[in-house]
Parts: structure tokens; sequence; C-alpha cells
């Protein structure tokens, strides 16, 4: 009887022992190990200041608001100056981004600079109302703002003094059109200067032969706007590459942005930004830009 009960337990230990060494070596269902909990995504904030081109300040006006709408912890400050002026204060950390709608000056080359293209950005010829004149020759804007032509009667139109309205030596405007259409030749000095595209716009409709050129977004019923060569300015004219008075706006930073500047950057380039504001502020997206 005692023999009968030792085997008995002998063989039982021997059951529980075996049990515990198939679950030591993976036979039973391990212990899940739970996951690490998935951070949040970073939360936008902080102020991103920007200055420059006012041919811009359409367009980037409209991006600071969606932003701020979507970003509550996020200030955004856009100042207009010219885009030399956004150039030089980005470059001196002035501020964090320089808009220019032309390209880097060659002097701040060698200040780490990095370009972000912006938006297509066409200009236009514009005239007071009363003028009677439609179209003009690329030569013929070239004599005209040389000062080689003075009066609109030696362009088909009335006799009328013609008055050039434009920008200062350090508009980002003026450099674009110096660059497209006057090439090597030079700007008169008898002209009337503004400091930006909406008081070129209101000082040439206020003038008798007012003329100059302004951003497109710009342009409105006040003054008239003028083809060239034959083309007057549409966007699927840029599209086909046949409408030229075009340049790139840009955003320059220094070195590569982040954070908040960053992240402003990509909204206001982001296809769903472009497709729903920049031809609306009157700009060509940059999927519509000829190639």
């Amino acid at each position: 009887m005692k023999m009968s009960m030792k085997k008995g337990m002998t063989f039982g230990l021997a059951v529980v022992m075996a049990a515990t060494l198939l679950t030591g070596c993976g036979g039973g269902t391990p212990a899940k190990k739970e996951e690490p909990a998935k951070s949040a995504a970073t939360e936008i904030s902080g102020t991103v200041k920007a200055s420059g081109s006012t041919a811009l300040l359409p367009l980037l006006k409209a991006g600071q608001e969606e932003f701020q709408k979507k970003n509550a912890k996020a200030t955004v400050n856009i100042a207009g100056g010219g885009s030399f002026t956004g150039q030089n204060q980005v470059a001196s950390g002035a501020v964090d981004i320089g808009n220019s709608d032309v390209a880097l000056d060659p002097k701040l080359n060698d200040k780490g600079l990095v370009e972000h293209k912006l938006v297509g950005i066409p200009f236009v010829f514009v005239v007071n109302k009363d003028v009677k004149v439609d179209n003009l020759t690329t030569q013929q804007y070239v004599d005209i703002m040389t000062g080689k032509i003075t009066n609109w009667k030696d362009v088909g139109g009335q006799d009328l003094k013609i008055t050039l309205i434009h920008r200062s030596p350090s508009s980002g405007s003026r450099a674009t059109i110096q660059e497209l259409v006057l090439k090597t030749n030079k700007f008169t000095d008898t002209a009337v200067i503004q400091d930006s595209n909406g008081a070129v716009r209101a000082a040439i409709a206020s003038t008798a032969g007012g003329f100059g050129y302004i951003d497109a977004a710009y342009a409105d019923a006040s003054v008239k706007t003028l083809a060239v060569d034959g083309v007057k300015y549409s966007l699927a004219d840029v599209a086909a590459g046949k409408y030229k008075v075009l340049t790139f706006g840009r955003m320059y930073t220094k070195g590569q942005p982040n954070g908040a500047t960053k992240a402003f950057i990509d909204f206001v380039t982001s296809k769903e930004f472009q497709e729903t504001y920049a031809e609306k502020s009157g700009f060509v997206p940059l999927t519509k830009m000829p190639k």
C-alpha cells in the first residue's frame, strides 16, 4: 500500500515538472507585451516673421489667415517693403522668410539663403482708362519706358503725354520688367515713383496718360490692361507659353527652415492651398507654370 502511494506521488510530481518545463520552453501561451503608447502629433507653435515683395502680399495674406486658423498657437507676421528688402532682411536674420519676385541678389550668394519657389507671378502693363490704346509691341514698351516715345499719338493713341508711373530701383517688380522686357536698356529718369503695386495702380487711374506695370493680382477695373504683342494676360496663355511677362514668386530662408517656418512654407506651397488661392489671388499655381 505504501509502495503504491509513493509511486503515485512520484508520477504526479513528474507530470507537474513536465508541464512546468513545457511552459518555460514556449509550449504555453506567452503573455502579450504592452505596446508603447503612440506619441501625439507635434503641435505647431511659434511666430514666423516675413517681409519683402508687395506683389506677393495678396496670396500670403490669405495663407497667413488660413494657416493661423489651422494652427491656433502659431502667429505669422507679413510685411512688404520690396523684394530686395526681404532678401536683405532674411540674410541679416531680421526675419525668418524673405519674399521675393526676383532671383537672389548675387551679393547675397554667400549668405546661406535657400530658395523655395512659391507661385508664378504674371505682370501686366496698365494705362489710365481714357488712353485709346489696347496693345503694344515689346519694342514699343521698351521705347516708352526708356523715354524714346513720350506721346500716345506715336503708338496709335490720342495726342496725350505719356506719364510713366512705376517702382523704385529696390523693387522686385521693377527688376523683373528690367530683366524680361528692357534687358540691357535703362529706364528713363522722367517718371513718377511709387512704393507699392497698389500705389502705382491708384496713381495711373488718376493721371491722364498714365502708364506703368503692376503684378496681375493688382489689376482691376480702375485701370486698363494692355496686351503684349497681341496677347493679353490669361492663365491659359501663361500655361501655353504664349504670355511671357512673368516670373516666379520665391520665399528665401537662411538655411533649411524648421518648426513653424517650415510648416508655413509647406502649407502655402501645398497643392490644396495653391489650387484654392493662387489663381483667385491673381497668380499662377506652380502646377500650371510652363515647363
